[in-house]
């Protein structure tokens, strides 16, 4: 009876982590054996063998599954242990789990469950007194791009757009010719400067918002809203995908009357249809731009949006 006490924890933990997990299987598919192995099944690469031991370049190391964020190189350290080694994690970026051992501390993506390493404190290598102990196989790496030059604004306008995860809604919305730059952020909630993670758990109120800066003479506002309804569902209402949770709903942010009108305009045609638009019109509100790290997802990641895809719905 005893022992299956001790096993109830585990056993409960490999639920959630399948749980975790699955909303990825397109990405797990792409792995290789020897990254399964490792990333699914917990195993562990050889010392000295991982392509980030000694790496030192400025940037993000992201999880080679979803991509989120976890370890940013300030925080890397090298501890001559054989594996890459961190003494802190992004904010909300690792959970930390029991290991199947029962004696040491597994870390594994928050956002996935992919397994990473290990977690080792006390050891004295930094003032921080952590080891994240990290496969390499584990991660991918993001270089820090050299600082963007400044965009000039004159005869510039902005567009906030929120449909969903906003690695998404960037990725289309920044291929319109006349699109200069596209921010991913966050609108419409009470909390100041969010963190990333803290729009996650959903504190804050806030969506996840795309600010586009456009230019006019060569693109119409029209034209942005109307990509903007086609590349995400706006009948969706609870998420967008896979995605679900009150960050993820579809908004616009309109600045005057006349984006009001243009917004609505499209929506009775889209409800001429036959679709049920969940979209919400609301009044701009202060818009807080996301870390570097956030930024041209996949540009640095490669691929296209799971979540998002062109669907031709007008004319």
């Amino acid at each position: 009876m005893t022992k299956i006490f001790l096993l109830l924890p585990l056993f409960l933990f490999t639920l959630l982590y399948a749980s975790d997990m699955k909303p990825w299987t397109s990405e797990l598919n792409k792995l290789s054996t020897f990254e399964k192995n490792v990333i699914v099944k917990k195993g562990t690469e050889r010392a000295f063998s991982g392509k980030y031991v000694n790496t030192t370049d400025k940037g993000v190391y992201k999880c080679k599954v979803c991509g989120s964020a976890l370890y940013k190189s300030n925080d890397k350290f090298i501890s001559h242990c054989g594996w890459p080694s961190f003494d802190d994690a992004v904010p909300g970026a690792i959970k930390e789990v029991p290991d199947r051992d029962g004696r040491r501390i597994e870390i594994v993506c928050a956002t996935c469950g992919a397994h990473m390493g290990h977690v080792f404190k006390g050891e004295g290598y930094t003032k921080k007194n952590t080891r994240h102990c990290v496969n390499s196989v584990s991660l991918q790496f993001s270089k820090a791009k050299a600082a963007k030059k400044k965009v000039v604004t004159s005869n510039l306008k902005k567009a906030y757009f929120a449909g969903g995860c906003f690695w998404g809604v960037e990725y289309y919305l920044e291929k319109i010719p006349g699109v200069k730059e596209v921010t991913s952020g966050f609108m419409g909630g009470h909390v100041e400067n969010p963190a990333y993670y803290d729009v996650v758990r959903k504190k804050t109120g806030h969506l996840e918002t795309v600010e586009v800066l456009y230019e006019p003479s060569k693109v119409s506002y029209e034209t942005l809203a109307k990509t903007f309804f086609e590349i995400h569902d706006p009948t969706q209402k609870n998420g967008q995908g896979p995605d679900i949770g009150s960050q993820y709903l579809s908004a616009v942010f309109v600045i005057d009357p006349q984006e009001k009108r243009i917004i609505e305009k499209l929506i009775g045609i889209l409800e001429g249809k036959g679709l049920k638009i969940a979209t919400k019109v609301l009044p701009k509100m202060p818009f807080y731009s996301e870390e570097e790290y956030h930024q041209n997802h996949y540009e640095h990641k490669g691929g296209k949006p799971y979540c998002h895809r062109r669907v031709k719905r007008f004319d």
